[in-house]
């Protein structure tokens, strides 16, 4: 088993909606197949449900998650406030009930709006006098967090670190709500971008061993001409610019989106076809008591060596939880010699 955790897509998926089937977006989550499968399906609680359906999402997920054999994570996102008790005791009681009915079918909670240190340990400790409550084993439930204030933006070294001995497993970033309290406009072109920000996550929630997950893509569809369309090229323009800034995965708002950005944060075939290749000749010249090693003009060494094991692992990884996408995805001889390549570096 790899020991890669894998987060490409957050989907968020709205717990109750104003339809005859209130639980219709979440049942379509839990079910989906292929690459529309999210690895975190995140059952909305917060923004995603209307104010007075909160309870009515809750009892959904607490009603549909026990009833799908979802092969990814579960993370209910609950509702909490650095600068709203009302919130917070709302949220803890969500944690409360969530833990209480379903702790054994979820892997964590999302808890948004994180003020400072002191606030994500508030939400810490909620989830393990839960957990204490209700006879969980320590540390079963894990906490993630979304940055979208300027507290956890200045905090945010602090609380990483913090995440390097806690329940803590990953920072996502909310940029709708840290525009609005930092004042930020929109001047006809949307809003910031947020590289600096973007960079430290991925920074930070590396060195604290955590994953780092993008933030959310509103503008779903474009219209020209009386025609309204997907806006499929500029979600991947942001999940591709993720990517490269070593985020681990992306927000999802929608089954289209999820396709996309499972597909973006898995390796190519070429990719992996050119990885695995490296890492069969390093260890045939290794084998051979080789000590320098260039393999098609590139000198091998241990951190580039490092590079095609990430590869590789991703799809291992893909590989044990979402079979029928690298089955889809790459050939059955390719996938064969990535399940039995030796990673060792030596």
């Amino acid at each position: 088993m790899t020991d890669v955790r894998l987060c490409r897509t957050f989907q968020t998926a709205p717990a109750a909606v104003p339809k005859d089937d209130t639980a219709k977006y979440l049942r379509s989550g839990l079910a989906a197949e292929g690459f529309q499968a999210p690895d975190w399906l995140v059952p909305d609680i917060e923004d995603g449900t209307a104010p007075d359906m909160k309870t009515e999402g809750l009892e959904n997920t607490i009603d549909l998650v026990p009833e799908h054999e979802f092969p990814g994570e579960i993370w209910p996102r609950v509702e909490w406030s650095y600068d709203d008790e009302a919130f917070r005791e709302r949220g803890r009681d969500q944690i409360d009930a969530l833990v209480r009915e379903i702790g054994d079918e979820i892997d964590g909670v999302v808890v948004p709006k994180i003020g400072r240190l002191d606030d994500l340990q508030r939400a810490e400790r909620a989830v393990a006098e839960a957990e204490a409550e209700y006879g969980r084993p320590d540390g079963s439930i894990g906490l993630s967090i979304i940055v979208e204030t300027g507290r956890a933006r200045s905090d945010l070294r602090e609380i990483a670190r913090f995440g390097e001995d806690s329940r803590l497993t990953a920072l996502v970033f909310g940029p709708v709500d840290y525009t609005a309290e930092l004042g930020g406009r929109d001047l006809g072109d949307g809003r910031p971008r947020w590289d600096g920000l973007l960079e430290a996550l991925s920074n930070e929630a590396s060195a604290a061993d955590l994953l780092s997950i993008g933030g959310p893509f509103d503008d779903l569809f474009k219209e020209r001409a009386g025609l309204t369309y997907y806006n499929a090229d500029d979600y991947a323009d942001q999940v591709e610019h993720e990517a490269r800034l070593g985020l681990d995965g992306s927000w999802s708002l929608y089954p289209k989106q999820t396709i996309q950005a499972n597909t973006i944060h898995t390796p190519t075939p070429d990719e992996l076809e050119r990885d695995v290749h490296k890492i069969e000749r390093f260890n045939e010249a290794k084998a051979e008591g080789t000590g320098a090693v260039t393999i098609d003009g590139q000198m091998v060494d241990e951190a580039t060596f490092k590079n095609f094991r990430n590869t590789v692992e991703t799809v291992r990884a893909i590989d044990e939880i979402r079979p029928g996408q690298t089955a889809e995805r790459y050939d059955e001889a390719l996938l064969e010699r990535t399940r039995r390549l030796d990673l060792a570096y030596r």
